[in-house]
């Protein structure tokens, strides 16, 4: 047994249908600590960014032009376009976190998730575009829990130290409350 972290989103269509609270009690059955956790307006570079990964196996899945469209469907997804722009994302730490909330979130697929699992309870398949609007993204190994996490969060928007840090100092215009 050994800890981990885990990124889970609460996608567009999760928010939209005030599902959040559903969500974060059966997440809640892992006895995991929630370290981190904000809401985003997605951008297109960014859901992207995220799914990179995703891309190319979809290139190498179903070849250039299908590839590229399914991808194309799931930007749209993630960015809102059939519901909202924003996502929530949450970081969970402890004991096998990733096993842990894999096995609540259910598989990607909303048809073949088991029917008690966040996905199957909540996620659908859209109609006309194919989309599996699955309701929450979650980590499915460490390699990709640290690229996720990293890309979501800084280090001080974190509770715990989860990886390696460098103090730096920037000069980067930032916004501030009045």
């Amino acid at each position: 047994m050994v800890n981990q972290q885990c990124l889970v989103l609460i996608k567009p269509d999760g928010l939209v249908k005030s599902l959040t609270g559903d969500i974060l009690t059966l997440l809640s059955n892992t006895k995991l600590k929630i370290i981190g956790s904000k809401i985003v307006s997605m951008k297109r570079d960014f859901a992207e960014a995220h799914y990179s990964e995703l891309k190319q196996n979809l290139l190498k899945k179903f070849g250039e032009e299908k590839g590229l469209k399914v991808f194309e469907n799931v930007i749209s997804y993630i960015l809102g376009e059939y519901h909202t722009n924003r996502v929530m994302a949450l970081v969970y730490y402890g004991e096998d976190a990733i096993t842990k909330i894999r096995e609540i979130v259910g598989s990607t697929n909303p048809e073949e998730a088991d029917p008690t699992s966040i996905r199957g309870k909540f996620g659908r398949i859209h109609s006309k575009t194919n989309v599996f609007e699955n309701v929450v993204h979650a980590s499915d190994s460490e390699a990709s829990a640290k690229r996720e996490i990293q890309l979501w969060f800084s280090p001080d928007e974190l509770t715990e130290a989860i990886y390696p840090t460098e103090k730096r100092k920037e000069t980067t215009e930032r916004t501030f409350w009045k």
